[in-house]
């Protein structure tokens, strides 16, 4: 409603969900008393829902001749008006269209009309730019999400009185969290898909719930939703968690303090860095998702920034959030840009612009395992509240590391030598200590033998550990790191 109160002549409004915006626009009509037109190519241009369509209107040019042709009226009347065009972009290419869709948005220009594209991906010619606002709807707001859960769960018991439904307002609260980022036909089919199984609907569902985002999320772009990890599946990181335990109140109570902007976990490939980012996730209470930004390239001009920003606008969208970048160094690395015509110092500048300019709400973590490949910019404070390095692991931790493996598969801690294990694994990494496990794993299976700390140190035995492998570069990043990070 801001941008029509902007008095924005076109509003481009990119969704998955025609239905529900188009219902969201009707109801805004409704309530500030705007006329309501509404176009499609099948339909027609019909006015306020009304049975029936202007005359030989489905035909976009005819359409726009039919809205010029009554506009001067409704202009003179002073009443407002709403001018929604479902998949118009598509006929822009035509020049007579574009000739008469310019001549009605120059008419309507600083008046109170205007014309909303609704369609599932942006495309506008750039002479249209100028006058264009663009946004990304159909998601609706936690509270609302909250009534649809209540819906949807009485018409499922109203088909079938035989479904037991157990949820309290908290656990609804909490769930509709979860389906944040979700359109209202996709939660409709998740919470069918988790009643339909065994006729039960309890807070028990919510791993379900958070799987089927994730599939959902993994179909349809560069964010991928991921599931976030309890801090006893990470030895130490001892400063990292009291880090978190003093910030975390901050996204959920008003405590007169700004809220936490995000974290760099850089440090010794294979060492938890991306494991920590999911604790953290969890410690935050926050939702997770991760940006693939090798996805945003693309070989058209112009295209990769326009994905970036976009993916950015879904970012605002699902805030609050905490949004994971992998590898960050190898997305941004330092470059002059002349090897891809400027597009790393395009997608540069917008994504640092992002970060020092964003509202609360995104909490930003990123991973890097070489220092020297990230651009400065990343490093000063005000991008990153905070730059935690991750070492290999010491004996004690080393011992830490291969019980909680151990437990992942099932298998007793206490039955194995964990201090001989971490002293025969002088400087491997978590990583490499979980691949041990499971090789030792493999070996004993094969054998048909239960496995035992000496299938396991055999496995160590017959590894190479990259801190030996990659010696140099493992003592310099250490070097760097001593005085200018914190110890996670």
């Amino acid at each position: 409603m801001l941008l029509i109160k902007s008095k924005y002549a076109v509003i481009f409004l990119e969704t998955v969900d025609e239905e529900y915006v188009l219902s969201q626009l009707a109801q805004i009509a409704r309530e500030w008393k705007f006329s309501y037109f509404e176009w499609s190519v099948t339909e027609g241009l019909c006015r306020d829902h009304k049975e029936g369509s202007y005359y030989q209107t489905k035909e976009p040019g005819f359409m726009l001749r039919t809205i010029l042709s009554f506009l001067g009226p409704i202009l003179s009347s002073g009443e407002p008006g709403l001018f929604v065009l479902k998949d118009f972009e598509r006929y822009l290419d035509d020049a007579v269209v574009l000739r008469l869709f310019k001549d009605f948005v120059n008419k309507i220009r600083n008046t109170w009309h205007t014309v909303i594209i609704v369609a599932s991906t942006y495309k506008l010619p750039q002479d249209l730019e100028p006058y264009t606002a663009y946004i990304i709807g159909g998601y609706p707001a936690e509270e609302e999400i909250s009534n649809i859960i209540r819906e949807t769960v009485s018409e499922l018991y109203r088909n079938n009185p035989q479904i037991k439904i157990s949820l309290t307002a908290d656990e609804i609260k909490k769930i509709a969290k979860t389906f944040n980022g979700l359109s209202v036909q996709q939660i409709r089919n998740v919470l069918s898909e988790c009643v339909l199984d065994d006729n039960n609907l309890d807070i028990n569902d919510l791993p379900r719930i958070e799987n089927c985002k994730k599939k959902i999320f993994d179909r349809e772009g560069v964010l991928e939703f991921c599931l976030s990890e309890s801090r006893e599946n990470i030895a130490d990181f001892d400063n990292l968690k009291r880090w978190l335990a003093e910030r975390k109140h901050a996204f959920h109570i008003a405590a007169g303090l700004p809220p936490p902007k995000g974290v760099l976990m850089m440090g010794v490939q294979g060492c938890g860095k991306s494991l920590a980012i999911k604790v953290v996730a969890r410690e935050l209470n926050l939702p997770l998702y991760r940006l693939d930004l090798t996805k945003l390239y693309s070989k058209y001009i112009g295209q990769t920034e326009e994905n970036l920003r976009k993916a950015l606008k879904i970012v605002e969208k699902l805030s609050p959030m905490c949004l994971w970048i992998d590898e960050i160094e190898k997305c941004f690395a330092a470059s002059d840009g002349e090897i891809d015509g400027g597009v790393s110092q395009r997608i540069l500048g917008t994504f640092l612009t992002w970060m020092q300019e964003r509202l609360g709400g995104c909490f930003m973590a990123a991973t890097a395992n070489n220092i020297y490949m990230l651009p400065p910019e990343f490093l000063r404070k005000g991008r990153f509240d905070e730059i935690f390095f991750v070492d290999l692991p010491n004996e004690e931790l080393r011992s830490g590391i291969f019980a909680i493996h151990l437990a992942k598969r099932g298998l007793k801690p206490e039955e194995f030598d964990c201090g001989l294990l971490a002293k025969e694994s002088a400087d491997f990494n978590g990583a490499e200590i979980e691949q041990a496990v499971i090789s030792a794993l493999y070996r004993a299976t094969s054998k048909k033998e239960p496995i035992t700390t000496e299938h396991i140190i055999e496995q160590l035995h017959s590894t190479k550990p990259l801190a030996v492998v990659k010696q140099e570069d493992v003592a310099m990043l250490r070097n760097w790191a001593k005085d200018r990070t914190i110890s996670a």
